[in-house]
């Protein structure tokens, strides 16, 4: 199970003043010490809080691999083709939104996906779809020519306490994008209290977790943050 680390917030924080810290590389560096597989970071048609330049930074330093959350829109897809980070997830995107709130809505002839996809793998990157754990979606995104699909926790992130419906959906919404060909990840509200039990599920093999780990990183700092997400992902899946 591979443990990608999202440091949007940690931009964020910087943004707040404009100023230069916290800086994104040295976050990273600390993350991929803690035990991070990856390093994901959402480049916005905004610019909220991930700037160029830092996806160029990190490109050059990131010692694991580089997923880059970006909307389909064409500037911010030649900027990565460009960059030629390791993974791209193609992200729904409203500049109203606080943060990324649901799947992207695929459709069958989604003309604007299907082309930012071979755009970004030819020029070499693996590409994923964060969509929600919808079986007909998962289908769409394999039409698609996806690589891989993120499935959307937040429904599970935000009724795990109450019931196990949501986690149902999430085990069956793996094993079909695994009989579909592609790869499985998953995020979205995913926290130190919540992880495991889709940490667990066999299909996924790759999570995305950032407000959670930055947020604690406050009390723990950023390096034992990681190490402590790591070693309860690694618990579940010896537990599985």
């Amino acid at each position: 199970m591979r443990l990608y680390v999202n440091i949007d917030h940690i931009a964020t924080l910087r943004e707040a003043r404009k100023t230069d810290e916290p800086d994104p590389v040295r976050a990273a560096e600390a993350c991929e010490r803690g035990g991070a597989d990856g390093i994901t970071v959402h480049l916005r048609e905004d610019r909220r809080h991930i700037q160029d330049a830092d996806v160029r930074a990190l490109r050059r330093s990131v010692r694991t691999v580089l997923n880059l959350e970006l909307g389909a829109h064409d500037e911010i897809v030649r900027i990565a083709c460009r960059v030629r980070p390791f993974q791209a997830t193609l992200v729904p995107e409203r500049r109203q939104e606080i943060t990324t709130e649901g799947g992207l809505a695929l459709k069958r002839r989604d003309t604007r996906v299907r082309e930012a996809t071979a755009r970004l793998a030819r020029a070499g990157i693996r590409v994923s779809l964060f969509i929600d754990p919808d079986l007909q979606v998962i289908e769409r995104a394999a039409e698609l020519g996806a690589t891989a699909v993120e499935l959307h926790t937040g429904r599970y992130a935000h009724t795990w306490r109450t019931g196990d419906a949501a986690l149902r959906q999430l085990r069956r919404a793996a094993a079909h994008a695994k009989r579909c060909g592609l790869a499985v990840h998953a995020g979205h509200g995913l926290t130190y209290q919540n992880v495991q039990p889709v940490a667990a599920i066999p299909e996924i093999e790759e999570l995305n977790i950032g407000h959670t780990i930055v947020s604690n990183a406050v009390f723990w700092g950023l390096e034992e943050a990681v190490r402590r997400m790591r070693k309860l992902v690694d618990e579940a899946r010896l537990m599985s």
